[in-house]
């Protein structure tokens, strides 16, 4: 079972418009309504590809009412940890002409410092029976920074691998921690890091101590970054028109589902990262894939 821990969930609003015309009043139909969060769409990719998941978050307010229903019409395994600032929400604006998609993130409130220990003491006991640990997504407002890296802690104790994709003070102590694989997007890399190369900004990491770093570079692919040997770089044939938003966390379910079942060869994980990446800018909301997975998995090309 993976379990995915997501500190800082979102109710997820997708509108679809025919032309996103900046400074111009749009009319569209009600917005697809699910819960979101990195972690959340992690654990529905896992459990839309056959594997095992268990979504940990956390839920407040009306907002945080809604996502607990879409969560049990889901069926997805959770558990929710009862918080008092209300669940924020992320809008997704889908330009269907152009095939991109624009997308606002609210921040979200503070946790508590008893909800904090509420969040992590689960976490410990649902490692338990876990495979592996994805601890995934923004932090809300005053959060400690070593949140990850007491997931990593907690994989580590239990003999299992963890995936975490964080950005800034969190993705270092996450690595400094010994998280087996970090994977920033390039943006977040150089956001974290300082350094606008991506491989240099994912070497930072490991010397920081993380076992692999993959890098999201949205159309061109992805980077795969070890302590020995070039990196490596994969990407689709030709740049994928959709909606973007969650195709991050496809990815990490992908690395999180190959650690589970045992492998752990770079040059695996990366190829079926990049491939349920691409059939998650192809489905129609974050969190799930495409059904071309397969397909897509055996066309990529180095970069």
């Amino acid at each position: 079972m993976i379990l995915a821990v997501t500190p800082n969930p979102a109710l997820d609003l997708t509108y679809r418009v025919p032309a996103l015309q900046p400074g111009e009043t749009h009319r569209a139909a009600p917005p697809a309504v699910r819960a979101g969060g990195k972690g959340l769409n992690v654990a529905r990719v896992v459990a839309q590809t056959g594997g095992a998941a268990f979504a940990l978050t956390t839920a407040g307010g009306p907002s945080g009412l809604r996502l607990a229903d879409d969560l049990e019409a889901s069926r997805l395994p959770n558990e929710l940890v009862p918080v008092a600032s209300p669940t924020r929400s992320s809008i997704a604006v889908v330009d269907e002409s152009a095939g991109e998609t624009t997308v606002i993130n609210e921040t979200g409130g503070p946790l508590t410092e008893a909800e904090w220990t509420a969040l992590r003491d689960a976490a410990s006991r649902l490692a338990i029976p876990a495979t592996c640990v994805v601890g995934s997504g923004s932090l809300p407002p005053d959060a400690p920074d070593d949140f990850y890296a007491g997931l990593v802690a907690i994989a580590a104790g239990r003999g299992i691998p963890s995936v975490i994709d964080a950005v800034g003070p969190a993705l270092v102590l996450a690595a400094e921690a010994g998280a087996s694989v970090v994977k920033p997007n390039r943006l977040e890399l150089a956001e974290t890091t300082g350094n606008d190369d991506p491989v240099e900004g994912a070497r930072a990491l490991l010397d920081a101590g993380a076992g692999l770093v993959l890098v999201s570079l949205g159309a061109e692919g992805m980077l795969a970054v070890t302590g020995s040997g070039a990196p490596l770089h994969l990407r689709t044939t030709h740049p994928l028109a959709g909606n973007p938003t969650g195709a991050g966390d496809a990815a990490v379910a992908a690395v999180a589902t190959l650690l589970a079942s045992g492998t752990s060869d770079p040059a695996l994980l990366l190829r079926r990262a990049v491939a349920w990446s691409a059939a998650a800018v192809l489905a129609p909301l974050a969190g799930e894939l495409h059904p071309s997975y397969p397909e897509l998995e055996a066309r990529l090309v180095t970069g």
